[in-house]
């Protein structure tokens, strides 16, 4: 039997350890664009939406909201996934715009990153709000404010994409060398804020960041342990074009309830792809993760 209130339980936890303030100093309930385009240069168009995956019907729980974004109650989230890290300053309630089934259009309550705000993960945006109903989807999410990347190079305005139905897996959706600066390496998991994921050890020649359309853990809701990094299947190219297949010698970035794992790679050739086999990982609801399998970005 699916439950339906894994995560909210997962997320009322994490809001139990942290100040109010660390946590809702990235959301956002503001109704309205307020970005002024013109104080960013050489904007382009290029971005898109990667994923909307509508992963909570009304189960969302009130304290956590209340915490995270002011108000609120039992509503629906669903994370939205970008090209890019985006610029924070710039993204507000009212820059996306959520289009039901049967033709009603709402803009989400409230925006934030959490709990995927940890540094490099800013492309994931967990909207809350009333998204309408097991009978009546979401069917398409569009942003419709200047919403900036991080490098203030790109404006996501007129980007949309189909919002994966509520019944549906997680699956892979994005993935990453991550650079050096932010590897952690040895990095213990912190319990006073959301974000502070565990890091890779310190042998690590490599790090992997793998992006999910949203939370995942294992069947029940246990944070993913050696069955999981034994699944994760990173495909490596060497310097004359050979390929082949390796096991991450560790994940990382686990005990923060977020869409994101590090893969911990002890060999130096370049990975170009990651895969994970049908099964093994669940969403909130409980739905199990296909066989997905993802390139990495440049």
């Amino acid at each position: 039997m699916k439950n339906p209130y894994r995560y909210a339980v997962i997320v009322l936890a994490a809001v139990a350890m942290v100040s109010c303030s660390g946590v809702s100093e990235l959301a956002s309930t503001e109704p309205q664009d307020t970005t002024k385009v013109a104080a960013y240069e050489d904007l382009t168009s290029g971005g898109a939406l990667l994923s909307a995956f509508y992963g909570l019907d009304d189960a969302i729980p009130f304290i956590a909201s209340y915490r995270i974004c002011g108000e609120l109650g039992h509503d629906d989230g669903m994370p939205v996934i970008f090209s890019t890290e985006l610029d924070m300053t710039t993204v507000q309630a009212g820059d996306f715009l959520v289009t039901l089934a049967d033709g009603r259009q709402v803009v989400p309550g409230c925006v934030t990153p959490a709990p995927a705000q940890d540094v490099g993960e800013l492309r994931t945006m967990l909207m809350i709000g009333d998204f309408g109903s097991v009978s009546n989807q979401p069917v398409s999410v569009e942003i419709i404010g200047n919403t900036i990347s991080i490098d203030h190079r790109t404006n996501f305005k007129g980007q949309s994409v189909a919002v994966t139905p509520l019944e549906a897996g997680p699956s892979l959706i994005h993935a990453e060398l991550v650079g050096e600066e932010q590897w952690e390496l040895g990095k213990e998991p912190s319990a006073l804020r959301f974000g502070g994921g565990s890091g890779c050890p310190a042998n690590t020649q490599q790090i992997v960041r793998a992006v999910w359309m949203g939370g995942v853990t294992k069947p029940g809701g246990d944070e993913i342990d050696d069955t999981e990094r034994q699944a994760y299947s990173v495909i490596v190219e060497d310097a004359d074009g050979a390929t082949e297949t390796v096991t991450p010698f560790a994940v990382a970035d686990l005990g923060d309830g977020d869409n994101n794992h590090k893969l911990c790679l002890d060999v130096a050739a370049k990975p170009i792809a990651v895969e994970f086999p049908a099964g093994l990982m669940t969403d909130p609801r409980d739905d199990p993760n296909p066989a997905t399998s993802v390139r990495l970005s440049n």
